[in-house]
């Protein structure tokens, strides 16, 4: 016999299937509370093979987050969710306290994220319309007015937003149908912030007048999407041939291209790497600063937590970190090594190939492992180099760009410098006819 299910429910189940592992987004208000619970009545009344997990994320804005977070975990037992809450940093520089949060947020939703995972996440109908009045605010243009997709790729999987479809009002009476109980968080009356401005003042009048306004909006959202999509399938094959296998992008064949063709091209170089997209502003500073700056300059221009940087004319998209240069690490390594700044992580592995370029012997036993940041030595002798060389124009020669430099792990034993991961070998270094090293680095970032 067919399960009948209630409209909110039968949503949900719609835009899930066919996962069935998922990290549910849950901060305790009435929107997540809501998918969560649905999920949970998916799962158990309806016999879906659904393995739930919800994240709670302790943004440390509200003097009350505390008992949020145990009102969160108390509900997750209740309904026998596994549950995983994060502790994180806002960083306000940067767009403000909202988009602060929400990078934040999605940064831990990123760390948490299983494999054969997908994320779901409990925005509904009324908050796409409030994003695309405030991307109408900003002037943006038909990939800013597309506002949220109901599925898109996040990480190695997927974010889905299963409730788009449905209103505030939907949700809210399903919840007190239900006889649910949920966070007020009393920031959300505080109409400072744009997004609450629109819902406490703007978007009443608008539903007042046109009792169907949010559906409209999320129509036009949708075609705005659609036309994207259409952009991104005639000019995906053109970005292809324009960027390498580290993402740069090709200055001299991009300026061949019309400045509306090309600012396109622009938006999307950003968008493949899941960057914040930058506005018209932005994209124009970009390539006067940045792609076309004087020769033998060294041009940047920080986008939100980036910095888009020049070199053999192309552009790279950077992440802005803090230089690790100052860092020694001792190394034992029979364990992997976590390198600062989330430069990724370092392993070693025994060899006995000897042809293998950037094999390094082992150290003796008198030697302490260490990995350093920056070249500090003038001058230096490498494995395929007859001659010194200084170490500035070894940097040139292997095309290392001028900020990877100071990124590069650099193997020593004791104060001797025997490798540049991945990068080049000194002669102290040079494998010899017994058992060696390899070096694996895992880069959370180019």
């Amino acid at each position: 016999m067919e399960l009948k299910y209630c409209s909110l429910l039968k949503e949900i189940k719609q835009q899930v299937d066919p996962h069935t592992k998922i990290l549910v987004g849950f901060s305790g208000g009435v929107d997540s509370t809501v998918l969560l619970h649905g999920l949970v009545r998916l799962r158990d009344e309806y016999q879906l093979p659904l393995e739930l997990t919800a994240i709670y994320v302790h943004h440390g804005l509200n003097t009350k987050a505390d008992d949020w977070l145990v009102h969160c975990e108390q509900f997750c037992q209740q309904w026998n969710v596994t549950f995983i809450s994060e502790k994180v940093n806002v960083d306000v520089k940067d767009g403000g306290i909202e988009n602060g949060a929400r990078a934040a947020r999605y940064q831990a939703y990123r760390q948490y994220l299983q494999p054969q995972q997908i994320l779901a996440t409990a925005q509904h109908q009324d908050d796409q319309a409030e994003t695309f009045l405030l991307a109408l605010k900003r002037g943006s243009g038909p990939a800013g007015l597309s506002s949220m997709p109901a599925k898109m790729p996040f990480e190695h999987s997927y974010l889905l937003r299963p409730l788009l479809n449905i209103t505030r009002k939907q949700i809210e009476t399903y919840a007190n149908q239900q006889g649910l109980y949920w966070i007020e968080d009393d920031s959300n009356q505080d109409d400072r912030y744009d997004r609450n401005f629109l819902r406490l003042h703007v978007m009443p009048l608008f539903t007042q007048r046109w009792a169907h306004f949010s559906q409209a909006v999320t129509r036009s959202a949708a075609l705005c999407g659609e036309q994207e999509a259409l952009l991104d399938e005639l000019l995906d094959s053109e970005l292809n041939l324009l960027v390498d296998k580290n993402n740069s992008l090709d200055i001299d064949a991009l300026s061949t291209s019309s400045v509306i063709k090309r600012n396109a091209l622009l938006r999307r170089w950003f968008s493949c790497q899941n960057r914040v997209m930058p506005s018209r502003e932005q994209i124009l500073r970009l390539w006067e600063e940045v792609a076309l700056a004087k020769d033998g300059a060294e041009p940047k221009l920080r986008l939100f937590q980036d910095e888009v940087r020049r070199y053999k004319q192309r552009l790279y998209l950077v992440p802005v970190i803090n230089e690790p240069t100052d860092k020694i690490l001792t190394w034992s390594l029979s364990q992997p090594l976590v390198l600062p700044e989330a430069l990724g992580v370092l392993i070693a592995h025994s060899t006995r190939e000897q042809n293998q370029k950037m094999a390094i012997r082992e150290p003796y036993s008198s030697e302490t492992v260490t990995v350093r940041f920056g070249l500090t030595q003038p001058s230096l002798r490498i494995v395929g180099r007859e001659l010194p060389r200084h170490s500035k124009k070894i940097w040139q020669e292997l095309g290392i760009a001028p900020w990877r430099r100071t990124r590069i792990p650099l193997i020593y034993y004791n104060d001797t410098l025997i490798a540049a991961v991945n990068t080049f070998v000194t002669l102290e270094g040079k494998a010899t006819l017994e058992q060696n090293l390899t070096i694996e680095w895992q880069e959370t970032y180019q």
